[in-house]
């Protein structure tokens, strides 16, 4: 899921999912009709977890330390990489979900109201600031505008980000055990609708940077979707090697439906997109000319926003990454569209 596990879950077993082509300005997408070939893909990546040399897992956490990844299930420890069969769920209930969209022209941009819910100690540990909260959500703007590609490598996406509140709660056992009572967190404190993005920010343990749901876990559980972050993952936190806001940006892209460039390693369908090649195992670092499957055209997406790479190495979404957000949006998204 995501350097968290940076993003996906276990939905069979609770119910939520838990971690190139240039376009310049918005992503314009529109859906093939029934008898339209699918998109041919590049060459994506295995749902292995990775544990950096030298770092011990939290016994507690979710496997794949530290790692960016979807939601870890109901219960703490359990497996929280997308499996191929859960990925393939979630493809199908994509596919049924826009069925009545086909033919229909996709524009963003779309604005996404952001709603942070800081869980801090009562001796003030794990307190965030508004200012690194804002500039989290200017991370998240620049990031899915295309800002911190390099060349042509990126895109705009067409997503917005927009503060709408922030609250704070003080209590030591959400804090220090926030994995353990996340359900009733998340219930007693989420806000809005399935288009209001709610992060939370706790501590989360040495191995796990954070995890998201996905759009498809919504209609079944409203009040758990969402991304959750270690605190010291936001802009100036001090996390080493991951305090850019990056985990931040990785989560939202599982919440926004995709998939870790990793899924599935050498295997098809990959990642499901098009334009990211083939990986066989999540990025540690920033290891250049990296190619775990080289008998797939490209090399992997070391610097793409949905790898496990380090903050300063993560630069870009492709096009095909920007459709498929826009794809879920309208899907499960945006109620106006249904």
């Amino acid at each position: 899921m995501g350097r968290s596990l940076r993003g996906g879950s276990a939905a069979t077993r609770s119910g939520l999912a838990l971690c190139a082509l240039a376009l310049t300005g918005l992503v314009a997408s529109t859906l093939p009709g029934p008898d339209d070939p699918e998109p041919a893909r590049a060459d994506a990546a295995a749902p292995d977890a990775y544990c950096p040399p030298g770092t011990e897992p939290d016994p507690e956490a979710p496997p794949g330390t530290p790692a960016r990844v979807a939601d870890p299930g109901v219960a703490v420890g359990a497996e929280v990489e997308v499996t191929p069969e859960q990925a393939a769920e979630y493809e199908r209930q994509l596919n049924q979900a826009l069925v009545h969209l086909r033919g229909h022209e996709l524009a963003p941009p779309y604005t996404v109201p952001v709603v942070v819910h800081v869980i801090s100690a009562e001796d003030g540990r794990g307190e965030v600031s508004d200012r690194r909260i804002r500039e989290q959500v200017d991370v998240l703007n620049r990031a899915y505008r295309g800002g911190y590609a390099v060349g042509s490598e990126g895109v705009d996406t067409g997503f917005r980000f927009e503060l709408s509140d922030i609250t704070r709660t003080a209590d030591d056992t959400w804090f220090d055990d926030f994995n353990r009572h996340r359900d009733t967190i998340r219930a007693r404190l989420r806000q809005g609708g399935a288009e209001t993005l709610n992060v939370y920010t706790a501590e989360l343990g040495s191995g796990l940077l954070g995890y998201s749901t996905f759009p498809q876990d919504h209609s079944a559980r409203p009040y758990q979707d969402g991304v959750v972050l270690a605190h010291d993952s936001l802009p100036g936190g001090g996390r080493d090697r991951f305090d850019e806001g990056h985990t931040g940006t990785h989560e939202v892209g599982h919440w926004l439906g995709l998939f870790h460039t990793f899924q599935n390693g050498c295997r098809n369908p990959g990642d499901y997109v098009d334009d990211t090649p083939y990986e066989r195992e999540a990025a540690p670092g920033c290891p250049k000319g990296r190619d775990t499957c080289p008998e797939r055209t490209g090399r992997d997406p070391v610097t793409n926003f949905m790898n496990y790479s380090d903050d300063a190495c993560m630069t870009h979404f492709t096009r095909g990454q920007a459709r498929r957000m826009v794809e879920h949006w309208v899907a499960f998204r945006d109620g106006s569209a249904r």
